[in-house]
């Protein structure tokens, strides 16, 4: 006579809202004068049909959220111009610029305020 086993499963913490309240946290990297880091925001997955494309052939987003700013870019002069970019700016940007790093375990992009197209109000 076999005897049944009763084991006690543990909840699995949802990584994603960790990583979320993590990210909510201040980063310890400030980008330098005129320069802006983002996150990538990933677009929403459509599907139609049964044709289902994998992640390593989907092209990369072009809208960020702004992580960080620098304090501004110096003119020849020495004045400090303040960026039209802040923290928390939905922006779009182009599909090439900037320059990718991971900050805290999260892929990031740096770059400077002039390779930033527009921010996107909502």
């Amino acid at each position: 006579m076999a005897q049944a086993s009763t084991t006690k499963l543990r909840p699995v913490p949802d990584r994603a809202a960790a990583r979320t309240m993590a990210s909510v946290a201040t980063t310890k990297l400030r980008p330098l004068h005129d320069r802006v880091l983002i996150r990538r925001l990933e677009e929403q997955d459509e599907k139609r049909g049964r044709i289902i494309i994998p992640d390593s052939a989907k092209e990369k987003p072009q809208e960020g959220k702004v992580i960080a700013v620098g304090t501004g870019r110096v003119t020849e002069d020495g004045k400090k111009l303040p960026l039209a970019v802040k923290e928390g700016d939905r922006i779009l940007f182009g599909k090439y610029s900037g320059s990718e790093i991971k900050v805290e375990g999260e892929e990031c992009l740096i770059l400077r305020e002039d390779e930033v197209l527009g921010v996107i109000e909502s």
